[in-house]
């Protein structure tokens, strides 16, 4: 392994890219710590280790909500932006058509999200500010016009950095600079919490201990699975004559993804059933009856943790086909092999292959996205049993961080792999 890094050093523009990330996850880092003023931060704190929603919300932004930093909202209104035109996409052909105009296309869809993003940020910001100033009381010690508009600001200007130090991490190329950031946020938190859980370890916490380590092997066991596993198909090329001589007739095959989504379905599904617990929680307090009884009311539905697990389970489901239809296109690569001289055996091109494709990433797609799905749910399973909040967080940050490695790891790899062809 050490031979492999020092292989990795030597390679001049990839030890530069390695470099350049490590730097923008330290900036980010130190960012997550610069708290806005008017906070009482120990009060907040303690008011997110008392809140499962709020809580499992600040894992995923590295801490910098529990810290009311200056990049509070993270990568969420960029997510959730990101989010709101993949499904316009669907609906709106202007924009089904923009997608498909490659490269081009997909920067102006880019461009489209980084402006719907600010007044997401801004609303989120406005809104988790007043949640946390009705929520918990004596935590904003300050809030006046002048405040709430400059702390507005400040948090939709940190969110907006941190997004571009997420797109220039994945101009890189190693990894996707978004996924990147919520890895480093899951993992800056790990000592924090590993120090409290011993801190506060007795024997009557084993069996929730080997529950942990056992949900966690399995875990990463799964998603390793999963996040390699593929299956060929076979592809071959007609051989054609030209001037006495033979060209082509050689077989190769197509790989097709069990899960070619990655960790977005997890992350979209996160965004999604965190959503609307935190609009109520920010009605719990109304004036009007109705309005309060019906903020109590999906609060309590969302903290039943069965409920919970079959809305997670079924929207991982979901996101990984939604997913891996806008990135899987089987017209165009059966045009493709039809234009390259390309066949599947016993299957006519064109139109008959598409529809074979269609059929085969359905049938796959069906047992990745189930299998994904329930590793998600599991710990929420255990933690009926253990009775920990640890469990699910911890399963959850697992998923994330272990496809986030192996992606990290392709990518590095096929860089590598790449130099290596260049010398020889």
């Amino acid at each position: 392994m050490f031979e492999r890094l020092g292989h990795i050093w030597k390679i001049k523009d990839l030890r530069r890219d390695v470099l350049f990330v490590i730097g923008m996850l330290v900036i980010f880092r130190l960012l997550a710590h610069i708290p806005i003023p008017g906070v009482d931060v120990i009060a907040l704190r303690r008011f997110f280790q008392s809140n499962q929603i709020l809580g499992l919300v600040n894992v995923f932004s590295g801490g910098t909500l529990q810290n009311f930093s200056v990049i509070m909202l993270g990568v969420g209104p960029y997510i959730t932006a990101s989010i709101i035109f993949q499904l316009l996409g669907m609906v709106i052909p202007s924009l089904d058509a923009l997608s498909k105009e490659g490269e081009q296309g997909q920067q102006k869809i880019n461009q489209y999200t980084r402006y719907a993003t600010v007044p997401l940020a801004i609303l989120q910001g406005y809104g988790t500010i007043m949640l946390l100033r009705a929520s918990a009381r004596g935590v904003i010690t300050d809030l006046s016009v002048m405040r709430l508009v400059t702390s507005m600001i400040t948090i939709t200007a940190g969110c907006m950095f941190l997004m571009w130090i997420g797109e220039l991490i994945s101009e890189r190329k190693i990894g996707n600079g978004i996924s990147l950031i919520i890895f480093a946020g899951i993992i800056s938190g790990l000592p924090g919490r590993l120090q409290q859980t011993l801190l506060t370890y007795d024997s009557s916490q084993l069996l929730n201990m080997i529950l942990f380590v056992g949900v966690a092997i399995f875990t990463i066991i799964g998603v390793v699975f999963i996040t390699e596993g593929q299956r060929n198909i076979p592809v071959s090329y007609a051989r054609h004559i030209h001037g006495g001589k033979s060209y082509g007739g050689t077989q190769s095959h197509l790989p097709l993804r069990v899960n070619m989504a990655g960790v977005i379905p997890i992350i979209f599904a996160i965004s999604l059933i965190l959503f609307p617990s935190m609009i109520a929680q920010f009605f719990a307090h109304a004036s009007a009856p109705w309005l309060r009884n019906a903020a109590a009311s999906t609060i309590s539905l969302f903290n039943n943790q069965i409920f919970y697990a079959v809305v997670y389970f079924f929207l991982v489901v979901v996101f990984t086909y939604f997913y891996a239809a806008i990135v899987f296109q089987p017209q165009k690569i059966a045009e493709n092999l039809q234009k390259q001289g390309g066949f599947i055996p016993g299957i006519r091109p064109g139109h008959l292959t598409a529809e074979y494709l269609t059929y085969i990433m359905n049938r796959i797609l069906l047992a990745g996205s189930l299998f994904l799905g329930a590793i998600a749910v599991l710990p929420l399973t255990l933690r009926q049993f253990a009775g920990s909040t640890s469990l699910a967080i911890g399963g959850t940050s697992l998923l994330i961080v272990v496809a986030v490695v192996i992606e990290i790891v392709q990518q590095v790899e096929a860089r590598v792999s790449m130099h290596d062809y260049e010398i020889y």
